[in-house]
């Protein structure tokens, strides 16, 4: 298959690009910075030369958008917000005009889109959006209205003949440098991996491995449409998530930290305590009616395999 990634230069999109190559496909990145001849210049924004690789394609997978490591400055959400909804809006456009427009066209999402909660898990059914829950700081609710917005802007689109999905994806766990599961593992190797606020808000993830296979599910799967939650089915309460993580590298011992102690070290490292504090209880309802199996549904062998492969690395 020929396979485009728009913005597949980060961590989620060097694991796609690497695994699909593997197997053989013909895969073509799109990105501001191109480097070697498979990656291909376009500016997130603007129809240009890059729209020739989506006509004739078989499969676009957009990954675009401003990382969400960083403080929640007003600044940094407009930006977050406009990297996703233009990316989205000009790769629909060149889906639109493809004399062979691509069969399925996956536009990335985020679990962030649902509410933070803590009695019930959120699935594609009932799952509740979140963006009026009490109690929260309110510029969360502009984290739900960048998703909102960045799934409009795909179902705005005329493409009759492609078919869409919206990957409402969890944390995706790989052993690769500068990722999430790099970050939480150097925390709980320094000791640091204790309870945050209490640890009660809920983790969701997903192993790389099963993203990727979950994204080659989708692909073969011609019923299925819309909004798709990629998420492990287990996820787990913060404290729960971190002590076993603390296990897989052998570390006993991981200190607790209060919100306010959070806010300093979101502070340190330039990044968020939404993303520590905001119970993203998410399973893959979809995914799971549709027969789907994760190879790797549970956090405590996820985390021993990635450990390991980390180690190995």
């Amino acid at each position: 298959m020929k396979i485009v990634i728009p913005g597949g230069t980060g961590q989620v999109g060097t694991i796609l690009d690497r695994a699909l190559t593997a197997e053989g496909h013909d895969v073509v990145v799109l990105t501001r910075t191109p480097r070697g001849e498979r990656q291909v210049h376009w500016d997130g924004r603007t129809l240009g030369d890059w729209a020739g690789r989506i006509d004739g394609s078989d499969v676009v997978v957009s990954l675009a958008g401003r990382s969400v490591s960083c403080r929640y400055t007003p600044q940094n959400l407009e930006a977050m917000m406009r990297s996703r909804v233009d990316s989205a809006r000009v790769v629909g456009e060149a889906v639109a005009r493809a004399a062979r427009p691509p069969r399925v066209w996956m536009q990335m999402s985020t679990a962030t889109i649902y509410a933070h909660r803590f009695d019930a898990a959120n699935d594609e059914h009932d799952g509740l959006i979140g963006g009026d829950e009490r109690g929260v700081p309110g510029y969360w609710a502009y984290s739900v209205e960048i998703a909102r917005n960045w799934e409009a802007a795909q179902e705005r689109a005329t493409t009759p003949h492609t078919r869409r999905l919206a990957l409402r994806s969890a944390m995706v766990m790989s052993p690769d440098r500068g990722g999430v599961f790099d970050v939480l593992s150097r925390l709980a190797r320094l000791g640091l991996g204790g309870p945050v606020a209490g640890g009660r808000q809920y983790v969701s993830w997903i192993h790389d491995h099963d993203f990727v296979r979950a994204v080659r599910f989708l692909i073969d799967r011609d019923d299925l449409a819309g909004a798709v939650n990629l998420a492990a089915p287990n996820p787990l309460p913060q404290r729960e998530f971190m002590r076993e993580l603390r296990s897989a590298w052998r570390v006993p011992v991981g200190l607790p930290a209060t919100r306010w102690m959070a806010e300093v070290g979101a502070f340190a490292i330039r990044s968020d305590t939404e993303l520590l504090l905001k119970s993203r209880r998410v399973v893959p309802g979809r995914l799971t009616d549709a027969g789907f199996t994760f190879r790797r549904p549970r956090w405590r062998d996820a985390a021993v395999d990635l450990t390991a492969r980390r180690r190995r690395a």
